[in-house]
């Protein structure tokens, strides 16, 4: 694991355990409410398991927070959310985990603009099934490169490069990479209000 990435796993699993304080969450109800088990959460708390970004998710959806307030970037700060803002790709990574995905944070959370950016990549001939996220969570994703196989509920998608497709991301959906390489794809994660619970830091 990269020190980037080091550091964010670092992060999930101190914010996992302000999250439940701050709500006094037992594990056991933590895990009722995100639908991840007392043992993975457990493990993530200590260190000992790097999650998925499904299971990142589900995390965020059970808790209503914003997923980049995982990866330890909280709302902006800035008094004007429009002024420039520099981001590179290797300033917050969560390395490829056990599904072949990789989530390169650009642009955090920023609750005057209410979204977020990544740049997903997706190992050749990986998937990464995802739980409905919280009401009110919309995501926007655009192929950079490869092919993207989408399910939205029952309805799938093929989207090639320089095509993008908005879903409410409030019913499971899956992306599949059915190409012989990397699959790379900016999703930005725009929440409706109150989608993310006033708590995204």
């Amino acid at each position: 694991m990269s020190d980037t990435a080091h550091h964010i796993g670092h992060h999930i699993a101190s914010s996992l355990k302000a999250l439940r304080q701050a709500r006094g969450w037992s594990l056991a109800h933590t895990a009722r409410e995100t639908g991840v088990s007392k043992a993975m959460l457990g493990q993530i708390e200590r260190g000992e398991s790097s999650p998925t970004v499904a299971t990142l998710w589900r995390i965020a959806s059970g808790f209503r927070v914003t997923f980049s307030s995982l990866f330890g970037q909280g709302p902006g700060t800035d008094d004007s959310p429009l002024e420039q803002r520099h981001c590179s790709t290797s300033d917050s990574v969560w390395g490829q985990d056990s599904a072949g995905m990789q989530a390169k944070l650009l642009f955090p959370y920023d609750p005057l603009l209410g979204f977020e950016m990544f740049e997903i990549e997706l190992a050749a001939g990986a998937e990464s099934a995802s739980s409905p996220h919280a009401p009110g969570v919309v995501e926007h994703l655009v192929v950079l490169e490869g092919t993207l196989v989408l399910a939205v509920g029952d309805e799938w998608h093929r989207l090639t490069a320089g095509e993008g497709l908005r879903f409410c991301a409030d019913r499971p959906h899956l992306m599949r990479n059915e190409g012989p390489a990397v699959l790379r794809f900016h999703d930005v994660i725009h929440y409706l209000p109150g989608a993310a619970g006033g708590a995204a830091g």
